[in-house]
């Protein structure tokens, strides 16, 4: 239940995050959002506020922010359609019933001859009592009700295509973006918390970790000033040094008591990616607080963790690559229930790392992607006119196919992975 409880919330986080900020830069700019959703499928709960829906939807794979004339929207009211309107003191239409006219008495019954809820917002219509063709203003925030589910009109001035590239663009790479800022948050309030390793004085501990620290004759208290001859003044330039020879004898020159002495050590290694290797002494920091140091920190945790992403990615061109590295939602629920097991700051940690993950993920040059659509975007820019939205939509809708094709395909993996 923890892990469930944990992986839901994580979920929810990250998810929310990076919709909220496609949501709030694409209303800065004037977009119209129909709808803010966490979860795909079928829709679990709902309420409206500003013009937007917002869901809690049944799937927890993802999310969305539908903005208002981004993808074709075919209309729901045509030419030949019998419809009621509703009009205000001005007598400019507020509420067009699609059906269930009969719940809405108030409403005048036309026939739509002629309409545009986009650029001239206007109904031409034939009344019915009278058989005059009759020419009707629409307002700019008129209804349209259906099934008594009422949507608010786009006009022209409140669609996607209708801002220039830059706008465009921000209101799609914000997703992204805030997906770092909330690992950057994350990240300095952890670093705030448990303070940062500023000196390279080790702490050797009883631990099978020092194993290595503890055969090359260290103790805590040590403070370590050169590796294979570099020089080192910090933790971040003793790890560094330390990282760049995995499985290697290394010289090891510390200052103990004041005095200086050299000792030699045959580093442990870690895997960080599929075959690659930093090396591991076995020592821990002595943390202090620092606020300069916390960001740092947390800028370095995100390089690495973006590093190791681009280096895993970088197998599909040599061929190395494999399922095994990359997860779906089942692998990220056994990586969360692992995380639970050791205790809230290493869920904590975790979020920030698969927040991370997400942001870089969606910037892939994929049509289904943010990544694909700014590719798009930057691809109006040179040809200095859009790419048909017809096409664009196509191509977005099969990348979609084989996104979630390649979803369940990792899905199944993971499965077999857990019972293997």
């Amino acid at each position: 239940m923890n892990t469930l409880l944990a992986f839901l919330a994580i979920f929810s986080v990250i998810v929310f995050v990076h919709e909220w900020g496609h949501l709030y830069f694409a209303k800065k700019v004037g977009i119209m959002c129909h709808e803010f959703a966490i979860g795909m499928g079928p829709k679990l709960f709902s309420f409206e506020r500003n013009d937007t829906v917002y869901t809690i939807r049944l799937l927890p794979i993802g999310g969305y922010v539908r903005m208002a004339g981004e993808e074709p929207e075919e209309s729901r009211v045509r030419p030949g359609h019998e419809v009621g309107l509703v009009f205000d003191r001005n007598q400019q239409v507020t509420e067009i019933i699609v059906n269930n006219k009969d719940k809405h008495p108030e409403a005048h019954v036309v026939q739509i001859e002629q309409i545009d809820l986009v650029h001239e917002l206007f109904i031409e219509a034939r009344d019915e009592e009278t058989d005059e063709m009759i020419r009707y203003a629409v307002s700019d925030r008129a209804l349209v009700v259906e099934d008594e589910v009422a949507e608010r009109i786009a006009p022209w001035s409140k669609q996607f295509h209708s801002k220039s590239i830059p706008k465009r663009a921000m209101a799609i790479f914000a997703g992204p973006l805030m997906n770092f800022v909330l690992a950057f948050v994350i990240l300095l309030g952890l670093a705030l918390y448990q303070g940062v390793r500023l000196s390279p004085e080790v702490v050797v501990s009883d631990s099978p970790d020092s194993k290595t620290a503890i055969q090359a004759g260290l103790e805590t208290g040590d403070v370590i000033t050169a590796v294979e001859g570099a020089p080192v003044s910090s933790w971040k330039e003793m790890t560094a040094e330390i990282e760049r020879y995995p499985g290697e004898e290394v010289t090891i020159e510390f200052e103990r008591a004041g005095e200086l002495k050299q000792t030699t050590a045959t580093l442990g290694k870690r895997e960080i990616a599929p075959g690659k290797y930093q090396g591991v002494l076995g020592v821990h920091g002595i943390s202090e607080f620092s606020v300069l140091g916390s960001i740092e920190k947390a800028v370095n945790d995100i390089y690495r963790t973006a590093t190791s992403i681009f280096n895993t990615l970088g197998l599909i061109f040599t061929g190395q690559f494999s399922l095994d590295y990359v997860a779906g939602p089942v692998g990220i629920y056994n990586f969360t229930g692992q995380a639970v097991t050791q205790g809230w700051i290493t869920v904590v940690f975790f979020t920030a790392m698969l927040s991370v993950n997400i942001g870089i993920i969606n910037l892939l040059p994929i049509p289904a992607m943010d990544g694909g659509r700014l590719v798009f975007l930057g691809l109006e820019a040179i040809r200095r006119k859009p790419i048909p939205r017809e096409k664009e939509a196509t191509i977005g809708f099969v990348s979609f196919a084989l996104l979630m094709l390649l979803i369940i395909v990792v899905t199944w993996n993971d499965i077999h992975k857990l019972f293997s």
